[in-house]
């Protein structure tokens, strides 16, 4: 799983740009909304908007910002439908958008001209399945005290990890869609320092590009797709390889 974690340590260099936006606060806000009119607004009792609430802090959202978010979605407020979008970018390069809206016209009208401005394919729900795998994905932030790296791995493997991998600064974990929410409640147990945990779609085959100009072009089709305000998240199965990091980070 060795893209994985490459893919995870991406995503971390990314996020730190994208957290300077507001559109980051937005996606959290809708979130928090839904999970309140989905399970309650006790995230005790609600693991999905416990997740939402620990994701938000980890992106330093205000503390307001997240109780009005509750309240929002107590009141009722915020239609949201959840929907996504398959199809490939440049150079067979597939790609998979969550989105989350008030109103689907509009989202799959702007979803459809992004992919055809930038040369992309849109196609039917399902038709990537095969590409991607639906999986949990925890970072941890290394503390200041020592980790015993085995003994650690054990109980998470024997909560439903299917994989833990150690760096200079984080531990990375993924597990099986199904044994996410009980891994959730053993790192919380463990008291680790999460800085993110969610479902992710993850490449089980990925496309290599060479060319910086082509990978300037997939990258511009996948920013421009991210900006969208509809737009939750975008998975893509580029490989992830010096130059596209230095693409996203830059």
């Amino acid at each position: 799983m060795s893209g994985h974690s490459k893919w995870s340590k991406i995503k971390r260099q990314k996020g730190a740009t994208d957290a300077k936006r507001s559109k980051v606060f937005t996606r959290l806000i809708k979130e928090i909304t839904v999970a309140v009119k989905e399970g309650g607004p006790d995230p005790d009792g609600n693991p999905r908007l416990r997740l939402a609430i620990q994701t938000s802090k980890a992106a330093n959202m205000p503390k307001d910002n997240i109780e009005r978010a509750i309240r929002k979605g107590e009141g009722g407020e915020g239609n949201y439908h959840e929907v996504t979008y398959e199809g490939y970018a440049t150079n067979g390069v597939a790609v998979f958008v969550e989105c989350m809206t008030d109103n689907i016209n509009r989202t799959v009208q702007n979803v459809r001209t992004i992919f055809n401005k930038n040369n992309g394919s849109l196609g039917t729900n399902g038709s990537l399945e095969f590409i991607f795998d639906r999986k949990g994905v925890f970072v941890i932030r290394k503390g200041e005290e020592l980790v015993e790296e085995d003994e650690l791995t054990l109980e998470l493997i024997d909560a439903g990890a299917e994989e833990v991998e150690f760096d200079e600064e984080y531990i990375t974990i993924y597990c099986a869609m199904e044994d996410f929410g009980a891994l959730q409640k053993k790192v919380e147990e463990l008291n680790l320092n999460v800085e993110s945990a969610e479902l992710q779609r993850l490449p089980n085959t990925t496309v290599e590009v060479h060319e910086p100009e082509v990978l300037r072009k997939i990258m511009k089709f996948i920013d421009a797709l991210e900006d969208d305000d509809d737009v939750q998240k975008v998975y893509h199965n580029l490989e992830l390889n010096e130059e596209l990091a230095n693409l996203m980070s830059s």
